[in-house]
């Protein structure tokens, strides 16, 4: 375990702060794009239509926060207060301001590269990394990583949360609760992608609303402590309290780092859904994707992470050795400490409470899991269909979600850890080396608005190869029409 903690934090001390980098990059190239297009965001959302073999925009951002709204919305946030302090949130808040540009620029990669795969439209990391950067050794390599990586590892770590929850709060067993979570994640993912796509787009809204408003209530019932937690947010992120002051650099650190690993932001995984969009314009579906990091990580990790400093539920690592503050002796950073928090205003309420949440944003990332693991097997396999492989990815998937029930905490995460972060290196250097399209893209779609027009996309007018998909579209719906 020490070992593989070494190699997580080599891997994910300097990303963190790359991710950063390039998401002020990205707001730069594009003139606050997050900022500027809000409007368009949310018009998106209301306008947009599914065309054959595609999802509407509304469908793709809730596959998106399938993934993006996972156990790191809980355990995540209390990590990063527990080893960063409370400051550590608003670095958390910070990075998803900025690196929502990130989302924006690989999910507009996405939608450029794109292709009608088996009558669906298909599209992602290795997708772009072949018709884009023309490598198609590198786009292997990476789709093999990827398959295996949400095929037969990540889905561990959802159930590895599921079954601990279950245990706290109910004292189920794990391999009863492994059997459980196999069987019905079973009964969604042998209904193909629009079974995927009826499930998550019905249960992701209710989820994600309902915690909310759960985190809100605790929050109101603390009304009076709200000022004060806030002023501790800001002064422990800028260096000036008084306890905290002298640990700014671990907020930084920990508030980047568990912003990138909850949103996924940069590492390639909302490419896949934001692919699947039919939009007129790959700018729509960019933006549509930076809207989702919001909702992630302003709306739903500020409000774990509120409701933590609020309630006083959480201790702070000295890195020293001991603690900076103990508020909470014994509890094991991470799911505890929100039981803690909504323990302190509604006793007998949190273990519960938080079981349930955790199992529902774990099982809803690892439906979006499989549809990632489903599209990288397809862009190795082409047109050809292969039953054996398809079979293998799906016994894989719910092998591991039955293992990894049984396998401990900490193993499933640092082999997470480990994981995530060479997707994150290798899909943000290929995102650093297609910077000059996604700067036509968006030069070319403020350009189309400025003149009043709904964009439409022509990369043969931009001067992008490799679109074929665009350029096999009907003359008809190449013109712009008036917003």
């Amino acid at each position: 375990m020490e070992m593989l903690s070494a190699i997580s934090g080599w891997i994910w001390n300097p990303l963190a702060y790359v991710a950063l980098g390039i998401g002020v990059l990205f707001t730069l190239l594009t003139k606050g794009v997050q900022f500027r297009r809000f409007p368009d965001m949310l018009r998106h959302l209301r306008t947009g239509e599914a065309g054959e073999g595609g999802l509407t925009s509304l469908q793709t951002l809730a596959l998106s926060l399938s993934s993006r709204i996972g156990v790191g919305s809980i355990a995540g946030v209390a990590t990063a207060v527990a080893a960063g302090g409370p400051g550590a949130l608003l670095w958390m808040v910070i990075t998803a301001l900025l690196g929502s540009t990130c989302a924006y620029a690989e999910s507009v990669l996405a939608q450029v590269y794109k292709r009608r795969v088996q009558d669906e439209d298909r599209g992602g990391m290795p997708y772009y990394i072949k018709y884009g950067l023309k490598a198609p050794w590198l786009a292997t390599v990476v789709a093999v990583a990827t398959l295996i990586g949400y095929g037969f590892v990540f889905p561990g770590i959802q159930a590895n949360n599921i079954a601990s929850s279950a245990k706290l709060a109910f004292g189920v067993n794990g391999p009863v609760t492994g059997v459980v979570v196999a069987a019905v994640l079973g009964l969604v993912i042998v209904g193909g992608t629009r079974r995927i796509v009826k499930v998550v787009e019905a249960v992701v809204p209710f989820v994600a609303l309902l915690y909310i408003l759960s985190a809100l209530v605790i929050i109101a019932l603390n009304a009076t402590k709200v000022p004060h937690a806030l002023l501790l947010i800001v002064s422990s992120a800028m260096g000036k309290d008084q306890l905290f002051g002298g640990i700014v650099g671990y907020a930084v650190a920990w508030g980047v780092r568990r912003a990138v690993f909850a949103s996924a932001t940069g590492l390639g995984e909302g490419t896949f859904a934001a692919a699947a969009a039919t939009v007129s314009h790959p700018g729509k579906q960019g933006i549509i994707q930076a809207f989702s990091i919001y909702i992630d990580i302003l709306l739903i990790c500020t409000a774990s992470g509120l409701l933590l400093v609020v309630t006083g539920a959480y201790n702070v690592t000295d890195p020293a050795g001991g603690f900076l503050v103990q508020n909470v002796p014994g509890a094991v950073a991470g799911p505890n400490y929100m039981q803690e928090a909504i323990d302190s205003s509604l006793p007998g309420w949190g273990s519960g409470f938080v079981a349930v949440a955790v199992t529902m944003f774990a099982f809803i990332s690892m439906v979006f899991f499989f549809y990632v693991a489903q599209t990288n097997l397809v862009f190795l396999l082409g047109e050809r269909r292969s039953k054996v492989w398809e079979a293998l990815v799906k016994v894989g998937t719910l092998g591991i979600a039955f293992t990894g029930t049984a396998v401990s905490a900490d193993t499933m995460w640092a082999a997470g850890d480990i994981g995530y972060g060479i997707l994150g290196w290798l899909n943000m250097g290929c995102v650093l080396l297609l910077t000059p399209v996604v700067r036509k893209v968006i030069r070319d779609y403020d350009r189309q608005r400025r003149d009043g027009l709904d964009p439409v996309f022509a990369p043969d007018r931009l001067g992008i190869e490799g679109a074929d998909y665009w350029l096999a579209q009907p003359a008809a719906l190449k013109e712009p029409g008036r917003v």
